[in-house]
């Protein structure tokens, strides 16, 4: 059985005109997809009107939060002592949102409880075992995309 955690949160868009615009956004973990934090955002805060997901490393995220990480579709990087920001990079633009850097550690910790850090393919594995076991193919899951955007 897989363990999914989420937290609601808010979070602040900045605009090119350094406007702040409060987005909600749920933060959501689960033990199926270990290496992985997803952020969904609901549709009506998103350009096709459709949920949302951005999917990234949660290592990524945790480097983020102490010093600017990434070089693809989503980066991560302090924005003063107590904010976060997250930036996702699309074909349609790019969007920063400020998130309260307290509302990310915590969720970031929490997730640890579910599968600690370093023990992200172990889950896997075992999943692959157990479908080998009785008889199922292991599916490959990668380049997902869950109604919106993948990193």
């Amino acid at each position: 059985m897989h363990v999914t955690l989420q937290q609601p949160t808010g979070a602040r868009l900045i605009t090119a005109a350094d406007q702040e615009i409060a987005v909600p956004v749920t933060l959501r973990y689960t033990s199926a997809d270990p290496p992985a934090v997803h952020l969904d955002f609901p549709p009506h805060v998103t350009v096709d009107g459709e949920v949302t997901t951005w999917t990234f490393a949660r290592v990524l995220l945790g480097e983020g939060l102490r010093s600017p990480a990434g070089i693809g579709n989503v980066r991560v990087r302090p924005a003063g002592p107590g904010h976060t920001y997250i930036e996702f990079r699309s074909p349609q633009g790019m969007a920063r949102l400020r998130f309260t850097t307290a509302d990310l550690l915590r969720f970031l910790a929490r997730t640890y409880t579910v599968v600690a850090a370093g023990e992200e393919t172990v889950g896997a594995e075992l999943d692959h075992g157990l479908l080998e076991l009785f008889g199922e193919r292991p599916r490959l899951l990668h380049g997902r995309r869950t109604g919106g955007r993948t990193a």
